[in-house]
């Protein structure tokens, strides 16, 4: 149990924070002493999404940590820099940056609405650029910083732009990011890497974007990306960098053999995410929800 508190005295900036796959790391990285901050603008219930930033903040300090909570709109620069400092202001640095906030539209180009667009490039592009941007002053004076940000291997195979463009030039800008500011901040010992689950993941997205509940029993939980990342934001930063890592392909190399705790139901076959080169080796067997 010697490593259990791996990030004992570090501060996380968590975008999207406050459900998902955003509160899933921010409660691994407590549970392990860091000081967490989170992004996001959910302050009051909604009928259709979980939890509030507030609500959320609660659970990550029940999971053994400090929380931050921050209400703030990502795509405007000034909610970021404010963000940021109160960060600082309230923990005394900035060590690990989650891109994790992200706007989701999967819909062919003729029926995509132009303020779709630019909420998914100002959420998705202008946001995770911002993030990164104004955390880099104070990430370089952390002596393991990470940038990680939950988005796609780079895989330029047409059928990912055939069905729905707009979303995925988006989520390839945030990993376009992560490709840029790997190389750019290598020199400094800044990680910049990326994340993606190889199966379809239980959240509030996919509930309401994708096909209803009736899709949860093929996903796995946002657990496994939770795992998945604190591995990642363990490893020296002047090592592993500019990696787009899957999560379940990533886990089997830590040694991890039972994925069956991540499974929502473990009868029903699992489907494989978006964006999954075809050539990723598969962990468990995954099927192409699409058909």
């Amino acid at each position: 149990m010697e490593n259990k508190k791996r990030f004992s005295g570090k501060t996380a900036l968590v975008s999207g924070g406050s459900r998902g796959i955003g509160l899933a790391i921010a409660k691994k990285l407590a549970s392990e002493g860091a000081n967490v901050a989170i992004m996001a603008k959910t302050t009051e219930p909604h009928p259709r999404l979980p939890g509030t930033i507030y609500t959320a903040a609660e659970e990550i300090e029940s999971a053994g940590g400090k929380a931050l909570p921050l209400v703030t709109d990502i795509r405007y620069e000034d909610q970021v820099k404010s963000a940021v400092q109160e960060t600082v202001s309230a923990f005394g640095s900035i060590d690990i940056v989650i891109n994790n906030a992200s706007a989701i539209s999967l819909t062919p180009t003729t029926f995509t609405e132009t303020k779709r667009f630019d909420l998914m490039f100002g959420v998705n592009v202008r946001g995770t650029f911002l993030v990164s941007k104004e955390s880099i002053p104070h990430l370089l004076k952390s002596d393991n910083p990470h940038i990680l940000s939950l988005s796609p291997p780079l895989d330029m195979n047409p059928k990912w732009f055939s069905q729905t463009l707009a979303y995925t030039m988006s989520k390839f800008g945030m990993s376009q990011c992560i490709l840029g500011l790997a190389e750019e901040y290598k020199r400094e010992g800044i990680a910049a890497n990326a994340l993606w689950p190889h199966s379809v993941i239980a959240t509030a997205a996919i509930s309401n974007v994708v096909m209803g509940d009736e899709a949860f029993p093929h996903c796995r939980k946002p657990e496994i990306l939770a795992d998945a990342a604190a591995v990642i934001l363990s490893k020296n930063s002047k090592e592993f960098t500019g990696n787009f890592s899957i999560d379940d392909v990533l886990l089997s190399e830590e040694g991890v053999t039972d994925f069956s705790v991540y499974r929502v139901d473990s009868k029903k076959p699992l489907w494989r995410d978006f964006f999954v080169p075809d050539n990723t080796p598969q962990v468990e067997p995954l099927f192409d929800f699409m058909g």
